[in-house]
């Protein structure tokens, strides 16, 4: 279980003034050594960029080969002050990431530590601004989206799980989360069914698939709708990057207060955990190798997609 962390985490999160020091901080007085930030001011107010490592027992940090997993929280921000007072549904991504976090270091003090090492990532800012969208209204963020990517994508990451809150849409209308098919340099692959089993077997549930168009896999930018910013890491990166995405049955604006459900955020920690030992040890694809290989032979490469295009 991962409601206490949560729980812990949104308490420090839901503050006017919570920054990178405080979360960094936080992160280390429960046991993470790595913990930086960095804060970044594009004119439109600062944001505080988080990296998060947990060490695994045969990770790269430690001399071995295990993969590294990243895993993102994706936002625009966690409050949209002072427009709306309090935590918005849009920190969703940040709240689980860090919250993953915190679990994982929590599971090394007992003893469990899982194999690969797993770097986690977020960005922090309570008073982020608001952009029209439809159907509902989107969280903006004071720094520009190639700006974030940057930032969260690590290239020590062999695959990512990217956090997003998802509710603001009426394409998937079921409460809880769901995954993307896998998005890799610029392909759209079959959903990987090593993390499906992992879903069914986390929440008890039958697992639950986002859809996912071309547009949704582009940069920022580029004029093109997107539903949201769940598969903008997969533009700085040839890992393989797999959405998990926060749900609702209604649409939901991502400004929304009083809109964040616990044991919703909580099934998703639980998720990446269980996500982390498995991919760590090698027993969990993101996606098929031979096929990928067969594809690009067939059809050639799709990188023109993580750029902005021909503008």
């Amino acid at each position: 279980m991962a409601l206490k962390q949560v729980l812990d985490v949104y308490e420090i999160l839901d503050d006017i003034h919570v920054n990178g020091e405080v979360v960094t901080e936080y992160a280390k007085s429960k046991g993470i050594l790595d913990a930086t930030y960095t804060r970044v001011d594009e004119g439109k107010g600062p944001t505080d960029f988080i990296r998060l490592v947990i060490p695994g027992r045969n990770g790269k940090l430690n001399g071995g080969k295990a993969p590294t997993l990243g895993i993102i929280g994706q936002l625009g921000g966690i409050g949209a002050r002072p427009e709306r007072i309090g935590f918005v549904s849009d920190g969703d991504g940040a709240l689980s990431a860090v919250a993953t976090a915190i679990k994982l270091i929590d599971m090394v003090g007992k003893g469990d530590q899982i194999d690969g090492d797993v770097i986690v990532s977020t960005h922090i800012c309570p008073t982020a601004p608001t952009m029209p969208h439809d159907p509902v209204p989107f969280m903006g963020s004071p720094v520009d989206m190639a700006t974030n990517v940057k930032l969260t994508v690590d290239p020590d990451m062999d695959a990512i799980l990217s956090v997003d809150t998802t509710k603001g849409n009426r394409i998937l209308n079921k409460r809880g989360f769901a995954l993307t098919p896998t998005v890799k340099a610029g392909y759209i692959l079959h959903i990987s069914e090593d993390l499906l089993q992992i879903q069914q077997t986390s929440t008890g549930e039958l697992p639950c698939v986002l859809a996912l168009t071309t547009q949704d896999i582009t940069p920022y930018g580029n004029g093109l709708y997107h539903m949201n910013s769940i598969l903008q890491p997969c533009c700085g990166t040839d890992a393989p990057v797999v959405g998990v995405a926060i749900t609702t049955e209604s649409s939901v604006p991502g400004c929304a207060t009083g809109a964040t459900h616990e044991v919703d955020v909580a099934e998703v920690v639980q998720f990446c955990v269980e996500a982390a030992k498995e991919f760590t040890a090698g027993k969990c694809s993101f996606y098929d190798k031979d096929e990928f290989e067969m594809i690009q032979k067939l059809y050639g490469s799709m990188k023109v997609l993580q750029t902005r295009g021909n503008q």
